[in-house]
């Protein structure tokens, strides 16, 4: 289902029932993202405006999407939680989206118990929707305030394209692989003083 827009107005229309609801649209850089006013709805779904998208009723529905699971792509969820080096490593599988999200959510918030610093390997992520971002975003945050960093690592092509639309990869460091991210939170930790408040750099 595609979001129609006429000048700042967008029109989500829900792929399960069909529903639909008009809101001013935030300017993005790409005008096919819609993720700010799903987000702001309350609605579920894909970040750009090709959809799927699911109405906040539909969203609580279990088999809202009625998605086929294949090889490349399905239900995903956490495959483990590793330690590494003073650093909680989270590598999340297959889709990040509305059915996996507590899922995730979980494994980070036991990543923000263990007090350091978190890197969520997004290597085997196929597909990232808005409430996974949300997910990322958030953790990201609060890592911040309590002086810790959170990075990501080895995202495909298409996460990094999503990233990159919504600007996030300016906000949430992102390195090419899971032991360079590792090694970036180490060398952070011996260069600062103790009780130092983490700042985000990106990789190049």
């Amino acid at each position: 289902m595609t979001v129609v827009s006429e000048d700042r107005l967008m029109t989500l229309i829900c792929d399960t029932c069909g529903d639909s609801t008009t809101g001013l649209a935030c300017v993005l850089p790409d005008a096919e993202v819609v993720w700010t006013l799903v987000t702001d709805l309350g609605w579920t779904g894909s970040p750009f405006a090709s959809g799927p998208h699911r109405c906040p009723h539909c969203s609580l529905l279990p088999d809202a999407d009625e998605r086929t699971a294949c090889d490349a792509h399905g239900p995903g969820g956490v495959l483990g939680i590793d330690h590494v080096e003073d650093v909680t490593v989270v590598t999340s599988t297959g889709d990040v989206d509305l059915d996996t999200g507590d899922t995730l959510r979980a494994a980070l918030r036991h990543a923000a118990d263990m007090g350091g610093d978190v890197v969520v390997d997004l290597s085997r992520v196929h597909l990232i929707d808005s409430t996974g971002l949300g997910l990322l975003v958030r953790a990201q945050r609060e890592a911040r305030e309590r002086g810790a960093t959170l990075c990501l690592a080895a995202p495909s092509a298409f996460v990094r394209a999503v990233l990159r639309t919504m600007r996030l990869d300016t906000v949430v460091p992102t390195f090419a692989s899971r032991d360079e991210a590792v090694a970036h939170l180490a060398g952070l930790r011996s260069a600062a003083p103790a009780g130092r408040a983490a700042v985000p750099c990106g990789h190049p």
